[in-house]
């Protein structure tokens, strides 16, 4: 009979889209799993830590939010974890907090797993310091868990051993944003927080250049809020005659699908975005996606010329790629099936089975010693 393995996993706060994933881990029959959150919830407060199906507990500490990381420091984590005993801790980073829980598994001799959304391209302005600090973690760790093959590729410029490199990919639940298509869709959607690297200003400089190409108003939803706001209203009733902007407002996970499904292409000009899963939320309802070559789906979930286009933040390329998918109905209609087709592989299941592998192979792996 298979031991059971008691795993302590220590991140950020319970993100919408995770949550399914450490559920599914704490369902198997082998594995008996628990979470350190840092902070309470901020993306959706709409369910109850009670009903996440996993042990939980929440560190107190000062919490920093900042435009594309956190900070939190804590070392209160070593204490519960001295009180929890685990036999595999696994972080999803380098902050002070994760720093403490990972120096408390090398002091006990218990595996480490590191576990990142990260990719090279993400991480390619970091300082020497960070750069030391994640060869440090990475070298003392047993196995290694990415989001995507661009966090993959990150631990391999680390030279990890390779068979001990797993994915757990970030992924919505696509059955329920498999809404199908609104009778009257606008042509555009932007779903995000409205900051300046999410070029959410970008957007609405397409939809304004579409709108002169095709000789007609073109219409545009924003999903979500954020500190450009105010900019983005302005500019928008500056080009009212060629664009109709309707601002949403933030939506919950339960009126996120609607909002999809009343677009018919999602506009992703982020110019920083480790993932985006946002974009796996549009593909699950059959949108095509254009997305800058600097989010991390690109590539991977969003395939040029398959499922979306890859270009770069230049105006006339965006407009050039929607121009033919909003006048295309062929090419569009081929688009809108190949976002649902790829998609189907990002799914909570196959997250969960990949952070389980890297579970059970690390738990072998000391207990082969």
């Amino acid at each position: 009979m298979a031991p059971i393995i008691n795993a302590v996993l220590v991140t950020n706060v319970p993100a919408p889209y995770r949550i399914p994933v450490w559920r599914r881990l704490a369902e198997m029959h082998d594995i008996n799993l628990k979470l350190i959150f840092c902070a309470q919830p901020h993306i959706d407060t709409s369910l109850d830590a009670a009903d996440y199906g996993f042990d939980n507990y929440f560190l107190t500490g000062r919490y920093q939010a900042m435009e594309r990381r956190f900070m939190h420091s804590d070392f209160g984590v070593w204490s519960l974890l001295n009180q929890l005993q685990p036999d595999i801790v696994i972080t999803t980073g380098y902050i002070p907090t994760f720093l403490f829980a990972f120096a408390w598994a090398v002091v006990h001799g218990v595996p480490h797993i590191a576990m990142t959304d990260g990719t090279a391209s993400s991480e390619k302005t970091l300082s020497r310091l960070h750069r030391l600090v994640r060869r440090v973690v990475l070298g003392l760790s047993t196995t290694f868990v990415g989001a995507c093959e661009g966090s993959n590729d990150l631990f391999r410029q680390y030279r990890v051993i390779e068979n001990r490199i797993h994915k757990s990919c970030l992924c919505a639940e696509n059955e329920r944003f498999s809404y199908p298509i609104s009778e009257s869709p606008v042509d555009f959607i932007f779903c995000g927080r409205f900051l300046a690297h999410k070029r959410p200003l970008f957007a609405l400089q397409v939809a304004r250049e579409v709108a002169i190409r095709l000789g007609r108003r073109t219409s545009i939803d924003f999903v979500g809020s954020g500190e450009l706001e105010a900019e983005m209203r302005a500019y928008a009733n500056e080009i009212k005659e060629h664009v109709d902007c309707r601002f949403l407002g933030y939506a919950s996970q339960a009126e996120l699908p609607q909002r999809y499904a009343d677009a018919k292409i999602f506009l992703f000009p982020s110019e920083w975005d480790p993932w985006g899963v946002v974009a796996n939320e549009a593909c699950a309802t059959g949108l095509p996606v254009i997305v800058s070559p600097y989010a991390g789906v690109a590539g991977e979930l969003i395939v040029d010329g398959i499922n979306g286009y890859i270009r770069e933040l230049d105006i006339g390329q965006w407009s050039e790629a929607s121009v033919k998918l909003l006048t295309e109905a062929g090419l569009y209609k081929h688009f809108s099936e190949n976002s649902r087709a790829q998609v189907a592989e990002y799914s909570f299941d196959n997250s969960a089975n990949g952070l389980a592998n890297a579970i059970k192979q690390a738990y072998g792996l000391k207990h082969k010693e």
